[in-house]
């Protein structure tokens, strides 16, 4: 099997999923994730859409970090510490309501619930979405893509590329590491583990030069993975990285991830 029948199965198979649970759904409806009554849409329940603390208000520029009122200017700690990314936007706080969804993305083959996460960003990054070149997912490494099978970024990244007409650019970054999981870890300690860990192969730099490319994941904590993302895509020529993702952790937050 050569690269190109490789990447076609890769691509084939999360969609071949994704068709099989929908006729299943059609079959058995699917209740809610936390238990409630029939979801309105994507698994959740009517109560559970009321207590997601999403982002729709005046947030810092720089990580997406919510602000009391619109200042117009960044928080106090991107003023301090500029990060590699240009600007951040997060559809909705990390806490024990979104926790779940988004962890059954993760670890629960809930595919279906990638389109309705693509949905959110296509809102809460609107802006950033405007002024891209491109989507590109946080990839994994190969080991962690064959025992989870999927990569949800790409999950999200994908359904929102064709939605907004934006280009996606899947393999353009790529993890050449395979780190520890970076949970439990301090903010120094991620940027350690994840320190070196992506690239943008060679052949596909010509691709990344002079872009704006709008990189997606599922939670932002420190932001120690997003910054190594976009030191290796300007290092390859990218004129601009952002950043959204479907979740952003508050500063006293502790959640699993």
């Amino acid at each position: 099997m050569g690269a190109e029948d490789g990447d076609f199965v890769a691509a084939w198979k999360p969609r071949a999923r994704a068709a099989w649970r929908g006729a299943l759904d059609m079959l058995f409806p699917p209740q809610a994730l936390n238990g409630g009554p029939r979801p309105l849409a994507g698994g959740i329940a009517a109560d559970a859409w009321s207590r997601i603390r999403f982002l729709d208000g005046p947030v810092c520029d720089g990580c997406g970090a919510p602000f009391e009122f619109d200042s117009g200017v960044r928080c106090a700690a991107c003023l301090a510490k500029p990060r590699a990314f240009d600007a951040a936007r997060a559809a909705c706080l990390y806490d024990e309501t979104s926790r779940d969804p988004i962890l059954k993305l993760k670890h629960a083959d809930r595919l279906d619930l990638a389109p309705m996460f693509a949905r959110w960003l296509s809102r809460t990054a609107r802006e950033l979405i405007d002024e891209a070149d491109a989507i590109v997912p946080v990839p994994l490494h190969p080991l962690r893509l064959l025992s989870r099978r999927y990569n949800q970024a790409a999950e999200v990244a994908r359904p929102l590329a064709a939605m907004t007409g934006t280009p996606y650019l899947p393999d353009v970054l790529v993890r050449r590491r395979a780190t520890a999981t970076q949970a439990g870890r301090s903010g120094s300690g991620r940027r350690r583990n994840v320190a070196g860990a992506f690239e943008t192969p060679e052949r596909k730099r010509k691709l990344v030069d002079g872009l704006r490319i709008l990189l997606i994941d599922d939670v932002l904590t420190t932001g120690a993975t997003a910054e190594g993302c976009a030191r290796a895509l300007k290092a390859a020529g990218a004129a601009r990285v952002d950043l959204a993702v479907i979740a952003r952790v508050h500063a006293a937050a502790d959640l699993p991830i």
